[in-house]
């Protein structure tokens, strides 16, 4: 099977389960560790995307032990409608907040309240992440600062996390599947080599699937791109619900001037590799994830990139979990979602816009 014809399989597979939702079950991945909260991966995606990672030398070590933690019960877990979703709280300067109490927040689904059974500040939670890395031919000249901004992140990280490592050119490509070595990861970037086009939506749909197989429950991707897509099959409005339906961060960076956003490859719409990013697609993303997008204007501003980068390392650990449980939940369909703090009316709340239930 091909590495191409793999990928497809694997998108119909995580588009299908966006499409329902994804249920919190917590399995054992990655040499048998337990996951702290991990998600479900049907039987017949369990083997990695055939690519570079295939490679005896790009094996997978075994989880280590969590740092002290706090996690929710297994009971609570196990209930029903179990929603975890990931609050980033700022002040008007735009500072994080990080000293809030459980009853400072009230979180509403469908515009109704629900209480917060499970509360912690995510100072210490180790996270998931995934690194997807524009190598398209136009950033052939940033890519030196790429390698530098992303070893500097993955530097800074914790211990705990785990990482993988996908790049994407003319199709996308797993470099180094999730692991706990982060030297692994860094010494992987020397395979980033730019190529040709931009399958920007199929990169990203990739990351997500591979994201199921993160040991974490906090997951986040971090995208890298200088570029429009012009090489996707899948398109934009698929990438953006196939999001909607998983309660992963996706941040991302877009290096260039903003261009309006693409339909992609299989929509008959192509764009020769330029200075242009789509910055559209890249915060709708975010918006939908409770994430956030940077825009470098500066093309070749490799200071501002490892900012960018230590900037999304860094809202990491500042953010709070906070669990409640969806009502009704064996009924199918999305669900808007809003987390406020009204004892402190002048702070902004960052979330998720909604939750898919299966």
């Amino acid at each position: 099977m091909t590495q191409r014809t793999s990928f497809f399989i694997g998108c119909l597979a995580i588009a299908s389960i966006g499409a329902v939702g994804i249920s919190s079950v917590a399995i054992a991945q990655q040499g048998g560790a337990p996951a702290d909260n991990a998600l479900s991966i049907p039987a017949a995606h369990q083997n990695p995307i055939p690519s570079a990672a295939a490679s005896p030398s790009l094996s997978v070590p075994n989880a280590q032990p969590d740092d002290a933690f706090e996690l929710p019960s297994l009971k609570l877990r196990s209930q029903p409608g179990y929603q975890q979703v990931t609050v980033t709280v700022t002040d008007s300067a735009g500072k994080y907040v990080t000293d809030l109490k459980q009853d400072d927040f009230r979180v509403f689904e469908d515009g109704r309240e629900r209480r917060v059974e499970f509360f912690r500040i995510d100072r210490r939670t180790p996270v998931s992440i995934g690194i997807v890395v524009d190598s398209s031919k136009s950033m052939e000249s940033k890519m030196w600062q790429a390698r530098t901004a992303i070893k500097q992140f993955v530097n800074d990280l914790n211990a705990g996390d785990d990482i993988f490592l996908e790049s994407f050119s003319v199709q996308a490509e797993l470099l180094q599947p999730f692991t706990f070595d982060h030297g692994q990861i860094i010494d992987h970037l020397d395979f980033l080599h730019p190529l040709t086009q931009t399958a920007l939506y199929d990169a990203i749909l990739m990351g997500l699937f591979e994201m199921q197989r993160g040991q974490r429950s906090k997951r986040a991707l971090l995208v890298i791109t200088d570029g429009l897509d012009n090489r996707s099959y899948s398109t934009r409005a698929r990438v953006i619900g196939v999001a909607r339906g998983m309660k992963v961060l996706i941040y991302s960076i877009g290096i260039g001037d903003t261009a309006p956003s693409t339909e992609g490859f299989m929509g008959g719409i192509l764009h020769p590799d330029s200075e242009e990013v789509d910055a559209q697609t890249l915060r709708d993303l975010s918006d939908e994830t409770g994430a956030k997008t940077y825009i470098l204007r500066r093309v070749g501003d490799g200071e501002q990139l490892r900012q960018d980068c230590q900037a999304i390392s860094d809202e990491l650990r500042q953010q709070y979990t906070i669990v409640y449980l969806s009502p009704n939940p064996g009924h199918p369909g999305y669900r808007t979602l809003r987390v406020d703090v009204p004892k402190h009316p002048e702070l902004s709340v960052r979330v998720r816009k909604g939750i898919a239930m299966p």
